[in-house]
Parts: C-alpha cells; structure tokens; sequence
C-alpha cells in the first residue's frame, strides 16, 4: 500500500489521534477496566481482516490483511496505535481504520485525549552499529535478529521489538572518538500541538534548549548536568498545519527551518 505524507495525514480530520514517529497514536477514556475491555474487543472486531469490498459498521475496507495495530488496556484508558512501527508508515487503510476506532468510542460514549499520547525513542551514538546492533538487540529482544542495519540520513541501524516490550533503538552515525561523557540521549515523541509545551515545561523545570535549529521536527534539550533529549514531532518544513497560541508564542525560540528524518 502507498504511505501517506505527512501533509495528508494531518489534513485527514482526525482529531482524535496524533501523528508520532510509528504511526497514529490516540487515547481514549474508559473510566474503568470492564468498559475499556468492551472497547478493545470492538476495536478488534473493526480491524479483522475482511475481503476486499466488504465494509462493516466501524471498519475499514481493508482487503485480506490485518492493518497494524496495537492497544494497552488500563483501568482508566485505552492506548491504541494504528500503523507500521517497521516503517511502512501510515496508509489509507490505517486512516480509515482510525476513523472507525473513533466512530467506535463515540457510540460507547468514550471521550478521547489525543494531546496524551507519548512515545520514547533510544538513540544511540556509534561509528560502529553493526558491531553493536547485534549485542542490544540480544539485551533487549533476546536475539540479535532485532537489529536491522538499514541506514538514514541519521540512523544507521535500528534495534526494533515487534512485541512491544522494549523501546525502538536506533544508533546514529558519528566518526570514531574519544568515549564522551554521553552516547544515549531519549527522543520523546509527542503530538506536534503540545510540543512547544513540553519544551517549554522542561525548561522550567531547570533545562535548557541546546539546539532548535531543526524544529518544529525536533528539538535537542539538556538536564542541568547537561545530559541531552529530543522533543520529537511529526511536522517538517513540507507541513502548512496551523500552529497552536503556545507554538506562536515560542516562534523565536523555535526557527522552523530543519526535519528530523530517518
């Protein structure tokens, strides 16, 4: 299936859902574990496979595959993701399957909080990821087959659990040197609308912005021992998505004129 830009996403009336590095993200309020059950079994009944042309009451015409999808049951929400973590990306069929998870919760009477979804990111600086892909893909998944060596313009490699148990791992290219004082940092995936938000929260919080000469992509923050993060999001320089109050307020501190890409 064709992957969808990110222009096509954000245009496509979901307002219950975000755009993050995976796929779309949305969180929906159940209020207990017996309502937020109903819902996932609704949920999975929308997205079995069905044959093409066949359309049911929220779900998607899909022809005979299974569209990627996951979901984290609690007592008070449900989290659901609907895309390729492998880095298919988003496609008509997952849109439209959102569309139904959505029409789903508004026929249970669940109320959505799109501006909660979160995800982490490892990254990992190396001037070697075949040498140590193997290694973190067996500490993190039990086997080295996790690793995958295809590179980016930033990535040279991913460690990537499709089970869901451990975050993404991606390692990034560096020349050989010295071993610094940090080779980790976190990428911190948030909703594009919330992200001038988080960044200005941490830097209240005793941070400060280290480099936002790529943002609204992504922008690198430090702790005050200087540790580093990345607030990450989905927009790029391609995007003509209107910018919340907070994001026009911070316009001097973010230059839009970079993208985050892998």
């Amino acid at each position: 299936m064709v992957k969808l830009g990110i222009d096509q996403i954000l245009h496509a009336g979901l307002d219950d859902w975000r755009l993050l590095t995976g796929g779309l993200h949305g969180r929906f309020v159940t209020g207990d574990l017996a309502a937020g059950a109903r819902f996932v079994a609704a949920v999975a009944e929308a997205a079995r496979p069905v044959e093409s042309g066949a359309v049911e009451s929220g779900a998607v015409e899909s022809g005979t595959d299974r569209p990627p999808l996951t979901a984290r049951l609690t007592d008070t929400f449900v989290d659901l993701s609907v895309g390729g973590p492998n880095g298919e990306g988003v496609t008509r069929r997952d849109v439209d399957l959102a569309r139904g998870i959505s029409a789903l919760a508004r026929e249970q009477g669940l109320g959505a909080e799109p501006t909660s979804v979160v995800e982490i990111e490892m990254a990992l600086d190396t001037a070697d990821a075949a040498a140590l892909g193997p290694f973190w893909a067996a500490l993190l998944t039990g086997g080295p087959d996790a690793f995958t060596g295809t590179a980016g313009p930033y990535s040279t490699g991913n460690v990537l659990d499709l089970d869901g148990r451990a975050p993404l791992l991606w390692f990034q290219g560096t020349e050989p040197h010295e071993t610094p004082r940090q080779r980790f940092h976190i990428d911190v995936w948030v909703p594009h609308d919330i992200a001038s938000d988080r960044v200005a929260a941490a830097v209240a919080a005793g941070g400060r912005v280290v480099d936002d000469t790529h943002a609204p992509a992504f922008v690198v923050l430090a702790d005050p021992d200087g540790n580093k993060a990345c607030v990450c999001t989905c927009l790029d320089l391609s995007s003509d998505v209107q910018t919340s109050d907070s994001d026009r307020a911070l316009d001097r501190m973010w230059p839009c004129d970079g993208q985050r890409a892998r």
